[in-house]
């Protein structure tokens, strides 16, 4: 199912969102994840899947979230930087994994945080 084009009153806990490019890219990765929602940061704007997130949330159906996307993708991070917003801004669980070889490597916010600022990674 696509996220942006599913009702925000039909989703159920927990949400589970995924790179549309993750079947593909890492097809045991994908089938751990349970009945996931895909949606492509390379041809959305990330504000707008954020919106859309802030607004299932609102509905309260949703206090789980399970973001997932491949490794080393410079539009799917951007899935990642949302849930670390939306984190801040509502009381709700986000957990975040990259696929890599087959695996879910869960990533923690911290390393998210210092993804946007490569000044602190340069050291």
């Amino acid at each position: 199912m696509q996220l942006m084009t599913t009702n925000i009153c039909t989703f159920k806990d927990p949400l589970v969102i995924c790179g549309t490019c993750l079947p593909e890219m890492d097809q045991i990765a994908f089938n751990k994840l349970p009945n996931p929602y895909f949606v492509c940061l390379e041809t959305i704007h990330m504000n707008m899947v954020a919106h859309k997130i802030a607004s299932i949330i609102e509905q309260g159906n949703v206090k789980r979230i399970i973001l997932a996307s491949v490794d080393k993708s410079p539009h799917c991070i951007q899935l990642h930087h949302i849930g670390r917003e939306l984190n801040k801004m509502f009381n709700i669980e986000i957990k975040n994994y990259v696929a890599k070889q087959g695996e879910l490597i869960e990533i923690s916010k911290e390393t998210i945080g210092l993804s946007k600022n490569l000044s602190k990674l340069q050291g």
